[in-house]
């Protein structure tokens, strides 16, 4: 596993440096260039994430995507995500707030049966429930090279090759 990890690591850093000059490109054979993949704020009720309510914000988003494999039926296959995010994360309750860079990049499959594969470089935030997966429940900083598999129920497991894991709910307690 860590062997397959490592190529694809190696693969998206190559795929980044060779698709670089893709952005001015015009699309071809069916996919397009970089394009904006921003995300979105949101908020969890407490317990949900965390303990209490919660709220995420994007305060500078240039994350783009650029889709390299579709299926048949035109839906993406493989993906690749990169860009600056930092994110602001708030406890509603108090108002104390955190803001985090989250951005990693990220080469993802996506599977025909709901699952997905996350290749990741890098810190990216995601939200962890109650018994979903390896990491307990909370808002999960995730940073370094590691691979993360959602099931098509969307249970996560986290394989880590190196680095860290910081739960955000503890950053605004």
């Amino acid at each position: 596993m860590r062997r397959a990890v490592m190529a694809s690591v190696v693969m998206v850093a190559a795929l980044l440096a060779g698709a670089a000059p893709a952005q001015a490109a015009a699309p071809t054979g069916g996919h397009g260039g970089w394009v904006p993949a921003p995300s979105a704020a949101f908020e969890q009720p407490a317990g949900a994430r965390c303990d209490f309510a919660i709220r995420s914000e994007p305060i500078r988003d240039e994350v783009r995507q650029l889709v390299l494999e579709t299926n048949a039926d035109g839906t993406p296959k493989r993906v690749v995500y990169a860009g600056d995010l930092i994110v602001k994360f708030t406890n509603l309750a108090t108002g104390v707030s955190a803001e985090v860079d989250a951005s990693g990049t990220a080469l993802v499959d996506y599977h025909t049966d709901g699952s997905m594969t996350w290749y990741v470089v890098g810190p990216v935030i995601f939200g962890f429930r109650d018994d979903g997966s390896t990491l307990p429940r909370g808002m999960w900083l995730i940073d370094g090279v590691y691979t993360l598999a959602f099931s098509p129920t969307f249970h996560k497991t986290l394989t880590m090759v190196h680095g860290t894991t910081t739960n955000l709910c503890t950053l605004v307690d």
